[in-house]
């Protein structure tokens, strides 16, 4: 190889994203395999050598077998830069994620809930979002982003990624999770393997209710809403497909479900693109 920038472009489109990346993969310097679109991911393997990784301006970690794993939220330029730092030179591959169109969705649920004065939602909320943003800055050791990931719960889709929410007729952030309508009381399960960095098991906060993040490892996380109970505290090492808690109501929710959303690095992603 010629030491010096190499660049590439992946061109993926439609319901062929997966297989398109798999077939890709054989001559492709980053070795990447997954969902290049708005919402998805990629796992790849470095090139030989390399000390450095970056995706555009943030820093990727990867593994000592060479293995990492990238993800691209909702609004995601559609052209970043991924570069390896190699003694012989950088290593360079444009990325063309496929741009998604968002639907609207109107719910019939306040903003927050009915009858807390908005003074003291706005006090309970600081605190709530201080709890969730210290969470999401741990990193803790797991191999789960690494695995195919599972259902957590049985039941229909009800609620997806995207979606711009418009609660009552007041246009809101877009929905940043996958909703499953599961009844009352089925099991929760661990979509992958993963660390318990938080888990809300005393009041139930505002919006979330009793809820669980998990740490997949490598950025990647998981965060299941609106739990009725939790059987797992803060700090367990838990296996993909192990019983997180039940299916509820707790916080903003008007009927029993499970709401899932994965971040990566804060990114927010779509739980559906990590289905088989």
């Amino acid at each position: 190889m010629t030491p010096g920038l190499v660049t590439r472009r992946m061109v993926l489109a439609g319901g062929a994203l997966l297989a398109s990346a798999q077939a890709f993969a054989a001559d492709d310097r980053f070795a990447l395999t997954g969902q290049p679109t708005q919402g998805g991911w990629l796992r790849g393997q470095v090139p030989a050598g390399t000390t450095a990784l970056h995706l555009d301006q943030t820093a990727v970690h990867f593994a000592d077998d060479g293995a990492f794993l990238i993800a691209f939220d909702r609004d995601a330029a559609l052209a970043p830069m991924l570069v390896a730092e190699a003694p012989g030179g950088p290593v360079s591959q444009t990325l063309a994620i496929s741009p998604r169109n968002w639907q609207i969705q109107h719910v019939d649920t306040p903003m927050h809930p009915a009858g807390m004065p908005d003074a003291e939602f706005a006090r309970r909320r600081a605190g709530e979002l201080a709890l969730i943003k210290a969470a999401r800055a741990r990193e803790s050791v797991s191999a789960g982003w690494r695995q195919q990931m599972i259902h957590p719960a049985a039941g229909a889709i009800s609620g997806r990624f995207g979606a711009q929410r418009v609660f009552r007729g007041v246009p809101a952030a877009y929905h940043a999770g996958m909703d499953i309508a599961a009844p009352a009381g089925a099991p929760i399960l661990a979509p992958a393997d993963g660390v318990v960095v938080l888990a809300v098991t005393g009041e139930p906060f505002t919006l979330e209710g009793h809820l669980v993040i998990l740490d997949h490892g490598m950025g990647l996380m998981s965060a299941l809403l609106h739990a009725r109970a939790l059987s797992v505290t803060e700090g367990m090492v838990l296996r993909q497909g192990q019983t997180i808690g039940q299916v509820g109501m707790t916080g903003r929710a008007t009927g029993p479900h499970l709401h899932w959303g994965l971040t990566w690095h804060g990114r927010r992603l779509d739980p559906l693109l990590f289905l088989p």
